[in-house]
């Protein structure tokens, strides 16, 4: 089954949730609410947080019943930093899955059906008025270069991109989503993840944008001598290498994974990230069992073989070599603090 709806349909459903079930979300803030999802569309709920007026927060957690097809028609739109921990959807410009997020620019939201299937969703969209990412930037010529694509008037079609959920944009939605806090101290908390987050993918956007020869001079370090496409693949080997840490893969099959050539692979990891597919992996696995030690309930031969050192006496060599202490040395360290 499948529910077709229009989405002034859809708004009016979520409306009415304000007599039958929306409350606010924070007692001390008018501003953070949280609307129930239609009933007839599945459940859960939807929260609603203005943090300054051109800067809102939407945290979706559903789960449909069924197939949602929600028809939108020509509209202008803001800047839109989408992203997903889970669930996925499909439109006219993206099609964006688990642990992905879109990049759309302000200009015109064409015609177009929004395709979300059975499933628990869980995304977090940020929504910036172009003035207010200005004010943010502070320059007096307006956005740099590599970003001026992102603001269009409102008959020309708005820019769209997709990209990889990175294991730091994670981290921050999590926080979120998990926030401590109420009232202003919590206005603060969400407001620097979400500044965090926009800063995360416009680094991104940046960089791509330089490697397809856009930027030009204006970028500190030169343009990355990229093929379009291929810097996007060179951070899902990123991501590939964080989600395998245990047992990641070699060179070769990394590179075939992201469908990248293995000297291609290793050109565009040094030029992006500054070294070796080999030493990243290792200096991320270091900060990885830091962390973990930190925690201070983990033995030290369970952290080695989770962050993927086979070997305990090497891995507590490479940490006191980092971090200046062996691992159980920092751990007590830690824990008696």
């Amino acid at each position: 089954m499948t529910n077709f709806i229009h989405i002034e349909t859809y708004r009016e459903l979520l409306y009415e949730s304000i007599a039958s079930g929306s409350r606010y979300a924070d007692p001390t803030d008018p501003l953070d609410e949280i609307w129930s999802f239609p009933a007839r569309l599945g459940q859960g709920q939807v929260r609603f947080i203005e943090l300054r007026e051109g800067l809102e927060l939407e945290i979706f957690d559903c789960t449909l019943d069924q197939r949602l097809m929600i028809d939108h028609l020509d509209s202008p739109a803001s800047l839109n930093f989408h992203f997903h921990l889970f669930g996925q959807h499909e439109d006219l410009e993206t099609t964006v899955g688990n642990k992905e997020y879109a990049l759309y620019g302000s200009g015109l939201s064409p015609k177009h059906r929004n395709d979300a299937l059975e499933q628990r969703a869980l995304e977090i969209a940020i929504h910036l008025e172009p003035q207010m990412l200005s004010s943010f930037i502070g320059q007096e010529d307006g956005l740099p270069v590599g970003l001026r694509h992102l603001v269009r008037p409102v008959e020309q079609e708005r820019y769209t991109r997709v990209g990889i959920v990175t294991p730091a944009m994670e981290t921050a939605l999590w926080q979120m989503l998990h926030c401590p806090y109420r009232g202003w101290l919590k206005r603060i908390f969400l407001e620097s993840r979400v500044l965090e987050l926009v800063a995360l993918v416009l680094e991104q956007e940046l960089a791509i944008q330089a490697s397809n020869g856009v930027v030009g001079r204006e970028i500190d370090r030169p343009p990355l001598p990229l093929k379009p496409g291929t810097l996007e693949r060179i951070y899902q080997a990123q991501t590939l290498l964080h989600q395998t840490l245990h047992q990641p893969p070699s060179l070769p099959d990394l590179a075939k994974q992201v469908r990248l050539n293995e000297f291609t692979l290793k050109q565009g990891f040094r030029q992006v990230f500054g070294t070796t597919v080999f030493d990243y992996l290792h200096e991320y696995r270091l900060e990885q069992a830091r962390r973990l030690l930190e925690l201070g309930d983990r033995k030290v031969a369970d952290v080695a073989e989770t962050v993927g050192f086979a070997s305990r006496s090497y891995f507590a060599s490479a940490f006191k070599q980092k971090f200046g202490l062996n691992p159980k040395a920092y751990q007590q360290q830690k824990s008696s603090r």
